[in-house]
């Protein structure tokens, strides 16, 4: 599943001039500033509101005045409305010229001025998109934005010890903080010496620093190098080469040597360090 960094480097391309079929680097037309020609839906359920009808007819006209990103959403502004994706577990979103063949998996076409189409894509039908006046009936229980400046390690230390949720499965909660998924997580924990397991309310003030400062380097670094590409739905990323403990099981840790363990939390796969990210004491506790 596309994670926050993914799904930046996906608007950050957009911003810049789309995104071609097979590296999906940013290349051709920018697709900001252009109007919206009319919209072909070619899955149904892939939209959440409004109906059909009302999609296709709100969106013809309107102009894609920007495109950014919210948690793990996909957000464009346009005219009058905002029309969101979640790309879920196979979505992407791409741009093709005109008159090129309609893929497998495309659920939703739009047709832009100048001869351009934006393409939503996904093959496990998971993805989701909206058309709405607002965000916040969409967008209005996502957690704080980690790299937002205004959340601080005493923030978050003072939401950590509101819940004995341990740290793995707390994290992801898209509610607790937003944008954050199993890659992300796994790499952030084990920077920052943090047992996956380790229950919320039992991290110190000085751990809570190193955690959000953990959180905001895997994801700076994530979005630097274009994201991670880890199978053949989201390509483009080099973060992958670049892991420390996710889906790295039996080899050595980078920091220690010990061989990366791997457990289910919360029916996830989890990767750590058992040496570096010692918390029996704590667990125990």
């Amino acid at each position: 599943m596309p994670e926050l960094p993914e799904v930046e480097t996906i608007a950050r391309m957009l911003r810049l001039g789309g995104r071609e079929q097979e590296t999906k680097k940013a290349s051709g037309p920018a697709i900001s500033g252009r109007h919206i020609l009319g919209a072909n839906l070619f899955w149904e359920r892939t939209l959440v509101e409004p109906s059909p009808l009302e999609f296709k007819t709100r969106l013809t006209g309107q102009v894609i005045e920007d495109i950014g990103r919210r948690g793990k959403f996909l957000c464009f502004r346009l005219t009058r409305d905002w029309l969101l994706f979640h790309l879920r577990m196979s979505g992407d979103v791409l741009v093709k010229p005109a008159g090129s063949p309609l893929e497998t998996h495309d659920r939703l076409v739009l047709d832009l001025e100048g001869d351009v189409l934006l393409v939503f894509n996904d093959a496990r039908k998971f993805g989701r998109v909206w058309l709405v006046d607002e965000v916040d009936g969409v967008l209005g229980n996502l957690g704080p934005e980690p790299l937002d400046e205004s959340l601080t390690a005493q923030d978050l230390f003072t939401h950590l010890h509101a819940t004995r949720r341990q740290l793995k499965p707390l994290l992801l909660d898209q509610t607790f903080i937003a944008g954050l998924g199993n890659i992300y997580v796994d790499e952030a924990l084990n920077l920052a010496k943090l047992h996956p397991l380790t229950p919320a309310n039992r991290v110190t003030e000085e751990q809570a620093i190193r955690l959000l400062e953990s959180i905001r380097a895997v994801l700076r670094d994530g979005i630097k190098r274009n994201g991670a590409s880890i199978d053949w739905v989201y390509r483009g990323g080099d973060f992958q080469n670049y892991f420390r403990v996710y889906q790295r099981t039996g080899e050595p840790c980078p920091a220690c040597g010990t061989p990366i363990a791997r457990i289910i939390v919360g029916q996830r796969g989890t990767h750590f360090c058992p040496h570096c990210q010692q918390g029996l004491d704590i667990l125990g506790g």
